[in-house]
C-alpha cells in the first residue's frame, strides 16, 4: 500500500510540473505558415476590409487594437465609398494586392488605384496565421500615427482677368506682377472660388505630410475681374520695352477704367506708372490753361511768345527749343508749348488758383483716389513768385505720374473727372474721388487747343488720327543732361500718358509710346 501511494504521488507531481511547463493540452503550431494558411488568411483579411468590416479585418491581424481605427478611417476619413482588393500570387508569406478605391467627397468622385502588400505570420501565443499589421498595408507610404484623409485643399488661387475675361499673368504681362499681387491681397476675401478636394496623409496633429496622393477635384479658382484690356496692355508693354525707365497708363474717359499699366522695368516693387512723383513739364499746361480759360483768356487771345521772359525781375525762363512766336494766340502758344507765354500770364492767376483748378476739376492733390491699389494722386502746392511761374509750366514742386496725366487728358476728352479705377466700382461699392465738371467753355477751349497740338503743333508728326488731342512736355529735372520726355493724348474713348526719363522732347520718346497705346485701343 505504501509503495502504491508513493507511485501515485510521483504521477501527480509530474503532471503538475508538465502543466506549469506549458506541455499540457494540444500542441501550438510553430514554424512558417503554410501556403494554404497564407492564402486563406490574406483572402479573409482583404474580403473583410473590402466589405467595410474593419473590426473583422482587424481580428485577422496580430495587432487588432491598432489596425481597427486605421482600417475604419479608410472609409470615414478618406471617404472611400467602395474598394476592390485583388490578391496576387504569394511570394512566400508575402501577398501583393491591387487596390481600386472609389473616393466620393463634396459631390465629386474619383477612382484611386495603387498597389500594396501584406505578410502573414504566426501569432506568438496562438500560433494561428495572422496578418503582420503595418499601417503601410493600407497605403505604402502610410506610417504609424498617421492617417489618410480626404478634404478640401488650400484656398483656391485667385486668377486675375481683364474686362473681357481674358487671363492676366505676370509672366505674360510683367508690369502687372505687383499690381495683381496687391489686388489679390486686398480682395481675395471677397471672392468665391471652389477649393479642390484631395486625398492626403496627415500627421497626428492634423498637419499635411507630403504631397496630395490623389486629386478628387481640381476646384475652380476665384476670378478677379479687372478693368484692364489685355490687348491694350500688350501694346503698352511692347511700347515701353527698350526705353529706359519708361512708363505708360491708359484710361477710358467715359468711365475712368484703367485699361493698361506698363513700366519698362517690368514688375519691380515700385510702380512708377502709378506711384511716381516727378515734374510733368508742359503736359501740366492743360491744367494751367483750364485755370486761365476760366479766368477769361480764350484760345484766340493774343499772347506773345518771346525767347525769354522774367516775371517781376525774377528768374529768366526760356523756351525748350529756344525759339519765339510773333503775334501768337494763346492756342498757338499751347500747341507749340511756349513756356514764356505761360509765365507771362502769371499775374492772371491768384497764388492758390492753380492748385484749386487741379483739385476742383481734375481731382488731383487730395490723396483720396481709391483705384484698388496704391497710387500717388498728384501734388500741386500753392506757390508764389518764381515757384508759381515754374508751376505754370509743370516745373517747380508740381509732381505727377502717367496715371495722373492720363486722367487729365481723359477729363478733357469727356468734360468730367472720373477717378481712375482698376476694379469696377460695383465690386465693392467703394467711394471714389469726385470733382466738378469742367465748365463747358473751358472744356471746349482745351479740346480745341489739344487737337491743334495734334494736327499742327508739337505732336503733329505722330499721326494720332482724326479727333485726337495731345500735349507734349519736356521736364527739366535738376542734374540731368536731358529733360524727361512727357506726352499725354486722347482719341475716342481712350486716353493715355507716358514719361521717358531723360528721353528729351515730349514728342520724341514719350509720344510714340502713347501713340502705340492709342492705336491698340
Amino acid at each position: 500500500m505504501l509503495a502504491g501511494m508513493a507511485a501515485l504521488a510521483v504521477f501527480g507531481v509530474t503532471n503538475i510540473y508538465r502543466a506549469l511547463a506549458g506541455d499540457d493540452g494540444p500542441d501550438v503550431p510553430t514554424g512558417p505558415p503554410s501556403a494554404a494558411e497564407v492564402r486563406t488568411t490574406a483572402r479573409g483579411f482583404l474580403a473583410a476590409w473590402a466589405g467595410h468590416r474593419p473590426a473583422g479585418a482587424a481580428r485577422l491581424t496580430d495587432y487588432a487594437a491598432e489596425a481597427r481605427p486605421v482600417l475604419g478611417a479608410y472609409f470615414t476619413d478618406a471617404k472611400v465609398r467602395k474598394v476592390v482588393l485583388e490578391p496576387g500570387a504569394a511570394k512566400g508569406a508575402t501577398v501583393p494586392f491591387s487596390v481600386t478605391a472609389r473616393v466620393v467627397a463634396g459631390g465629386h468622385a474619383k477612382t484611386w488605384t495603387y498597389d500594396s502588400e501584406l505578410t502573414v505570420v504566426r501569432g506568438r501565443t496562438t500560433g494561428k496565421p495572422l496578418v503582420d499589421w503595418e499601417s503601410s498595408i493600407v497605403y505604402p507610404t502610410l506610417a504609424d500615427n498617421r492617417r489618410l484623409v480626404t478634404r478640401e485643399g488650400e484656398s483656391p488661387q485667385v486668377v486675375a482677368v481683364d474686362r473681357d475675361g481674358r487671363s492676366l499673368s505676370a509672366e505674360e504681362y510683367p508690369s502687372l506682377g505687383p499690381v495683381l499681387a496687391q489686388l489679390r491681397e486686398r480682395y481675395a476675401g471677397k471672392l468665391r472660388g471652389e477649393p479642390g478636394i484631395e486625398v492626403l496623409i496627415e500627421d497626428a496633429d492634423g498637419t499635411q505630410h507630403g504631397r496630395p496622393l490623389l486629386g478628387v477635384s481640381e476646384g475652380r479658382p476665384a476670378k478677379l475681374r479687372t478693368t484692364l484690356d489685355a490687348g491694350v496692355q500688350k501694346a503698352a508693354e511692347k511700347a515701353v520695352r527698350g526705353r529706359d525707365r519708361a512708363s505708360v497708363v491708359a484710361v477710358r474717359p467715359s468711365t475712368g477704367e484703367i485699361l493698361a499699366i506698363a513700366n519698362a522695368e517690368g514688375g519691380g516693387e515700385f510702380n512708377s506708372a502709378l506711384q511716381g512723383a516727378t515734374a510733368p513739364g508742359s503736359t501740366f499746361k492743360i491744367i494751367t490753361s483750364a485755370a486761365l480759360l476760366a479766368g477769361g483768356i480764350t484760345p484766340q487771345t493774343p499772347v506773345d511768345c518771346p525767347r525769354t521772359y522774367a516775371h517781376d525781375q525774377g528768374k529768366t525762363f526760356r523756351n525748350v527749343e529756344g525759339g519765339a512766336i510773333g503775334d501768337a494766340t494763346f492756342a498757338q502758344d499751347f500747341a507749340q508749348s511756349c513756356n514764356t507765354a505761360f509765365v507771362s500770364l502769371s499775374d492772371e492767376l491768384a497764388d492758390d488758383e492753380l492748385a484749386e483748378a487741379a483739385r476742383r476739376w481734375f481731382g488731383l492733390g487730395e490723396d483720396d483716389w481709391r483705384t484698388g491699389v496704391a497710387t500717388f494722386d498728384g501734388a500741386v502746392p500753392v506757390a508764389q513768385g518764381d515757384e508759381k511761374s515754374a508751376a505754370l509750366i509743370g516745373q517747380g514742386r508740381v509732381q505727377m505720374n502717367p496715371l495722373n496725366m492720363a486722367s487729365v487728358a481723359a477729363t478733357v476728352a469727356s468734360g468730367t473727372f472720373r477717378q481712375p479705377v482698376l476694379l469696377p466700382r460695383s465690386f465693392d461699392d467703394r467711394e471714389v474721388a469726385t470733382a466738378e465738371p469742367l465748365p463747358a467753355p473751358v472744356a471746349a477751349g482745351l479740346r480745341q487747343m489739344m487737337e491743334l497740338t495734334a494736327t499742327e503743333g508739337t505732336a503733329a508728326g505722330l499721326g494720332l488720327g482724326p479727333g485726337a488731342g495731345a500735349k507734349t512736355g519736356s521736364a527739366e529735372v535738376g542734374g540731368q543732361e536731358r529733360p524727361d520726355s512727357w506726352f499725354t493724348a486722347y482719341r475716342g474713348d481712350i486716353a493715355a500718358a507716358a514719361v521717358v526719363p531723360e528721353g528729351g522732347h515730349g514728342g520724341e520718346a514719350a509720344g510714340p509710346v502713347v501713340a502705340a497705346v492709342l492705336a491698340a485701343g
